[in-house]
Parts: C-alpha cells; sequence; structure tokens
C-alpha cells in the first residue's frame, strides 16, 4: 500500500513541478512582449511629443520639417474611412447573412467559406496588386480616393465576413424555432430575432476590420498613392495620402526633424486605434444589455 501512495504522491509532485515550470515559461513569454512593447511605445512618445502642436493637423506636408504637418493625410484617412465603412459593412454583413442562414450546406458553400477564410490570411500586398490590376487599371480609376477605398475594402471583406458568420452562428438556435413557430417569415425571423442578438459582434468586427484598414501601407503604396500631398482631395477622383503613407514618407528623409515628424504621426494613429478599439467596446457593452 505504501508502494501505490509513494508512487501517487511523486506523480502529483511530477505534475506540479511542470505546471509550475510551464507557468513561469508562460509569464515570461508575455512579459517580454509586454516590455518590448513598452519599449517602442516609450522611444516613439519621446520622440515625437514635442512636435504634438496644433500646426501638426493644421498645416500640408512641406520640405522643410519646421513648416510641416499631416492635415492632407489625417483629412486622407478620414475620408477613405467614410467611403470605406458602409461599403464594407453592406457587403461584407450581407454575405455573412447568406452564407449562415440562406445558403445550401453543400459543397459549394464550404468552397466559398474555404476560400473566404483563406483570403483573410492572405498578405495585404496581395490585395493591393489586385486593387492596382482591378479599379486601378481595368476600371480606370487611376489613383484616386476612391480606388484607394475600394481596394482597402476589399483588404477587410474576409475579416468583416467570418466575424459576422460567428456573431450569427452564435446566436441560440431555440430563437430561430420560437420565431418560426409564432409564425414568422425567414426574413423576420432573420432581421428582429436573429441580427439582435448578433450586432454586438458584427459592429466589433466592423471596428476592429476598420483599425486593421487605416494602419495598412502596402495596398495604397502598390495602388499608386502619393507620399506628397499639399492639398485636400475635393472629389472621390482626386489624389490623396493618408498617415501611414506620410509616415513613411517622413522617416525615409534622412534629417532628424522628419523622424520626429514622423514619431508624432505614429502616435496620432495609435491614439485615432485606441479610440476605434474603445468604441468597439463600448458599442459591444452597450448592445449586449439591450439583448
Amino acid at each position: 500500500m505504501n508502494i501505490f501512495e509513494d508512487a501517487n504522491r511523486r506523480q502529483i509532485a511530477n505534475r506540479r513541478n511542470i505546471d509550475f515550470i510551464l507557468h513561469i515559461l508562460f509569464v515570461l513569454a508575455t512579459s517580454i512582449g509586454v516590455v518590448a512593447l513598452c519599449a517602442l511605445i516609450v522611444d516613439i512618445v519621446v520622440d515625437g511629443v514635442a512636435r504634438l502642436q496644433p500646426e501638426l493637423f493644421t498645416e500640408f506636408p512641406s520640405r522643410k520639417a519646421e513648416n510641416s504637418g499631416m492635415k492632407s493625410a489625417l483629412v486622407g484617412t478620414i475620408y477613405m474611412l467614410i467611403i470605406m465603412a458602409p461599403i464594407s459593412f453592406i457587403f461584407g454583413v450581407g454575405a455573412a447573412i447568406y452564407l449562415e442562414e440562406y445558403a445550401k450546406k453543400g459543397w459549394l458553400t464550404r468552397l466559398i467559406q474555404l476560400n473566404i477564410s483563406t483570403l483573410a490570411g492572405v498578405p495585404s500586398i496581395v490585395y493591393g496588386i489586385l486593387g492596382l490590376a482591378l479599379f486601378v487599371r481595368l476600371m480606370s480609376l487611376e489613383k484616386s480616393l476612391i480606388a484607394g477605398a475600394l481596394t482597402m475594402t476589399l483588404l477587410v471583406l474576409p475579416i468583416i465576413i467570418v466575424s459576422a458568420q460567428e456573431a450569427i452562428r452564435a446566436v441560440p438556435k431555440s430563437r430561430r424555432d420560437a420565431s418560426f413557430a409564432l409564425g414568422a417569415t425567414k426574413w423576420q425571423t432573420v432581421s428582429r430575432s436573429v441580427m439582435p442578438s448578433a450586432i454586438p459582434g458584427i459592429l466589433t468586427g466592423v471596428i476592429l476590420a476598420m483599425s486593421r484598414a487605416i494602419g495598412e501601407t502596402a495596398p495604397l503604396v502598390m495602388i499608386g498613392a502619393l507620399t506628397y500631398v499639399a492639398f485636400l482631395p475635393d472629389g472621390l477622383k482626386d489624389s490623396f495620402t493618408v498617415i501611414p503613407i506620410q509616415v513613411y514618407n517622413w522617416l525615409s528623409k534622412p534629417q532628424i526633424e522628419f523622424k520626429e515628424l514622423a514619431a508624432s504621426g505614429i502616435i496620432v494613429l495609435l491614439v485615432l486605434l485606441l479610440l476605434m478599439n474603445l468604441s468597439a467596446i463600448l458599442l459591444r457593452n452597450k448592445y449586449q444589455k439591450n439583448v
């Protein structure tokens, strides 16, 4: 009996030791990531906080660092979001509703689903090449604001479709059954029973996808977005620039003053991303209370 008890104690002690070692390993891995991120943010803030003056937002880019600002990049980013958000929402959520609620579960649906999931992980430069071929050359939209917004819409569509599908799939089947039992049609069930429960998850996915889009540079560089724009776009077919491209332009210059401007641009972009992520959390919490 003592032999079995000793063996059992040693087995429990070994498990606890392994658990302790893995715990230390996970804490160490997390700490390395957090410390590296904090060091990066502190370095950027130290370099760029002095340039966070009103002139940064009210002046156009200039060849002289002391006169340079990011007004055109900030306005271009906002314009692109305004164009991109409704298009992405309509097509992305519409596709998710069709795939989850209307499409027959066959090989074709599974093939489409597999392609959408694969597209969500494709590098962003590929969408830039697609946007260049489709919008800039085939549709002759040139290096315009609408071409940039449509290219970024392609980039975020798979993410929105996948997140919206997950949100719709999470709605209990009993809600649909109860709606059908009361005599509701398919669309009435989807619009009045499924979507109110799924909308918090859908909005969160859409906002996080928008956050990714405003931080991307490669697709816009690929379609030929300008790095130096000293005017505001007056129409959809005007040239434009965005914050990441402006930061890239400043970083490519050798003067230390432009490096500081690039750091201040990164701070503005980070604040914008944090505000969007915060709004996603607030929207999700608000609608979850109403469900």
